[in-house]
């Protein structure tokens, strides 16, 4: 089969790879669109241990199963594989498993191939309806409907129900969707870049500033750098919450004295519960996270064109989609 190959620093070759071989209990799905991640990213530029080359990456990824009692059927795919018997996953923490594994990191190659091979467990129908290049957004959106639902979770009742999101690529697109869905209707979105903003007021119809000064009782951070960790701890209001979604740096920036002298709730949020993925891929199907009309797609053979214009800032939607067959 053919796949979209992490070779290097900067470096993708699409190349001919052994094909992808179900394991008992497992499904062949013949990967028909693939999202392109912050965390791809973060692995193309080296800043990635868990991924080292040579590695297929991707994890953002809708199909249709082939082969088996299942054959035909058209899922989008938790990435998220864990043992299911650990007091994490019969808590229902299935992110916090001490087992787990995602595909794009070893020992699972990722689904920046033609094929990709999953447990049933991990599959969720996709209606007839909806197109699997928005099917395959189930999985970054899943992220943000789990920061926002821990958010909400941890608000005091007797503050207001807004919320600054920090961020406006996919996952502080899709924080901010998923805050609205959950009955939230004043959330903002700053994004420094003025493309990218103008972007989101114009095409996906949020509220988006390049900057504010204005405090907030819910900070989602969707970046994660040290700045944008300062910047929530200035911005939130106090007794209000943080969730911290994003793994840009390790560099200081959350101000724990003021967190401290404030009460501020911070949150670190990973992924997703199995429950969550399944919540959000209710919300994608039946509506009520909008048209998700803010993707482009390419070519999984252009995928390295991609990723360079990603890198270089040239590309003003949240998403990017790969095909592995145009």
């Amino acid at each position: 089969m053919k796949a979209l190959v992490y070779q290097g620093v900067e470096t993708l070759g699409f190349t001919d790879v052994l094909d992808a071989i179900p394991q008992a209990g497992e499904h062949l799905i013949k990967v028909e669109a693939v999202g392109i991640c912050g965390s791809d990213m973060h692995a193309y530029l080296g800043h990635d241990a868990r991924r080292p080359a040579p590695l297929i990456l991707g994890h953002e990824a809708a199909g249709t199963i082939k082969g088996g009692t299942h054959d035909g059927m058209r899922v989008t795919v938790n990435p998220l594989v864990t043992c299911g018997a650990c007091p994490a996953c019969t808590a229902g923490r299935e992110n916090l498993c001490s087992q787990r594994q995602i595909i794009s990191m070893m020992p699972r190659e990722g689904a920046f191939a033609q094929y990709v091979a999953m447990p049933m467990s991990n599959l969720v129908e996709v209606p007839d309806h909806v197109l699997l290049e928005k099917a395959a957004l189930a999985e970054p959106l899943a992220v943000s409907w789990h920061a926002a639902r821990l958010a909400l979770e941890a608000l005091h009742p007797a503050m207001e129900r807004r919320a600054l999101v920090i961020g406006g690529g996919a996952i502080g697109l899709a924080a901010s969707l998923a805050l609205k869905a959950m009955g939230l209707h004043d959330v903002t979105i700053v994004e420094p870049d003025p493309a990218r903003c103008a972007f989101l007021c114009e095409q996906a119809g949020q509220t988006a500033v390049c900057a504010t000064d204005e405090s907030f009782p819910i900070v989602i951070d969707a970046v994660g750098f040290g700045v944008t960790r300062a910047s929530a701890s200035s911005l939130v209001q106090p007794g209000g919450v943080i969730a911290h979604v994003g793994l840009g740096d390790h560099k200081p920036g959350f101000d724990v004295r003021r967190a401290t002298l404030q009460e501020i709730t911070f949150i670190g949020t990973y992924t997703y519960t199995a429950a969550d993925f399944r919540d959000t891929a209710a919300a994608l199907f039946d509506g009520r996270l909008g048209p998700l009309d803010w993707t482009q797609t390419r070519s999984l053979a252009d995928g390295a064109s991609a990723f360079a214009d990603l890198l270089a800032g040239k590309v003003a939607t949240p998403k990017i989609i790969l095909d592995p067959w145009s």
